[in-house]
């Protein structure tokens, strides 16, 4: 199993971030006994000085290199992944994708609609690249915005039921997809560190929801068990 991290600021994370990457993947060194490799073509975190994923100043220096790929970026969405998935799979041999993406797009560039278009633009790309391409696909968690912007909340709302049709409509038996269930309880005020980034406690909701997808679905590891902290002291 080749897996490749999809996503916008949430999972690609910022200079010091521990990323709920690296909670998955203490989750799948725990907890799966078959094979796998994470792969992408990009390793690092977000450096706001240089406005550019520069840095690998992971929280854990003992998070493995070989772990830390992704093709996830500061600031973009699916519609800025459409185009180049199909690369990104087809280099890193990915059969698998963990994709949390849709909240940039919402908050800046597309209406519910265009973006469920841009998913379906990028699931065409990715299978090209794989024609036995699965993936795993979160719904949006809207941020603070929604809570003071109720057309924005309720674009989050449409999209998410237009992402649940279009995995409905396009999971195949050669090319599976999973709609992921939201993470349980998920509070932006306990969960994240800006109302928008998760915390630590978000990153264990999010990693545990793309967990859970995985071994209910296709056996994939067992349920998700938070891990004990590895970080090292600063």
């Amino acid at each position: 199993m080749r897996i490749m991290f999809v996503g916008d600021s949430q999972t690609i994370g910022a200079a010091g971030d521990i990323t709920w990457r690296y909670r998955m993947w203490q989750h799948l060194e725990a907890a799966y006994d078959g094979p796998y490799e994470i792969v992408g073509p990009r390793t690092g975190l977000y450096d706001a000085a240089a406005d550019a994923p520069v840095s690998q100043e992971y929280a854990d220096p003992a998070f493995p290199r070989s772990a830390r790929a992704h093709l996830a970026g500061w600031g973009e969405g699916w519609l800025h992944m459409a185009p180049v998935v199909g690369d990104a799979v087809r280099a890193a041999r990915a059969d698998t994708l963990l994709v949390a993406l849709g909240l940039i797009d919402l908050g800046f560039y597309t209406d519910a609609d265009q973006t469920a278009a841009n998913v379906r633009r990028f699931l065409a790309e990715a299978r090209a690249a794989d024609p036995r391409l699965r993936a795993v696909l979160l719904p949006v968690i809207p941020n603070t915005r929604a809570q003071t912007d109720p057309p924005f909340a309720a674009e989050c709302e449409r999209f998410n039921e237009l992402l649940a049709k279009t995995v409905a409509d396009l999971s195949t038996p050669a090319s599976p997809l999973l709609l992921a269930s939201p993470p349980p309880g998920y509070d932006l005020t306990r969960d994240t560190y800006d109302g928008t980034h998760p915390n630590a406690h978000g990153e264990h909701l999010i990693a545990g929801a793309f967990a859970d997808a995985l071994h209910q679905a296709w056996a994939v590891g067992g349920p998700y068990r938070r891990r004990p902290e590895k970080v090292a002291p600063a």
